[in-house]
């Protein structure tokens, strides 16, 4: 399945130090927000953001594939939209990390829909310069 958002990052960080950020439970609450994620196949979490007029600030997730440190994957279901997200790392030739998002499963209404897609990359860029952030103090 073509992702519908795609995303590139790099950091020298190590991939122990990149794969905790994804799955740390503490850690996440600094560059995504409050959660009570595992990293276990089939655990059921949510992410709890700040509700809005439009938004109730929660996502609903699932894991679905753990292959640590290279592949997590879990559902992000909010506002009516069901997705999979997708993480996946690569120790490049340099040590520099890899990591790679792919968001897929959007659905037709909102692939059409002018800025939908343009706005979930704008906001995945930002969890990531989040990222970027926090593994720096790492």
């Amino acid at each position: 399945m073509k992702s519908d958002v795609s995303l590139d990052l790099q950091f020298e960080s190590s991939i122990e130090q990149v794969w905790n950020a994804l799955t740390n439970s503490d850690t996440l609450v600094k560059w995504v927000w409050d959660n009570d994620f595992k990293p276990v196949v089939g655990h059921e979490f949510q992410f709890r953001a700040k509700p809005s007029e439009w938004w109730d600030g929660i996502v609903d997730g699932k894991v679905l594939e753990v292959d640590e440190p290279h592949i997590l994957s879990y559902t992000w279901v909010s506002a009516g939209e069901s997705t999979t997200v997708t993480w996946t790392l690569k120790k490049g030739s340099d040590g520099t990390i890899h990591l790679h998002l792919d968001q897929t499963g959007f659905s037709e209404e909102t692939r059409t829909r002018e800025g939908a897609l343009e706005g979930a990359k704008y906001a995945w860029m930002n969890i990531g310069d989040q990222l970027e952030k926090v593994l720096a103090e790492l």
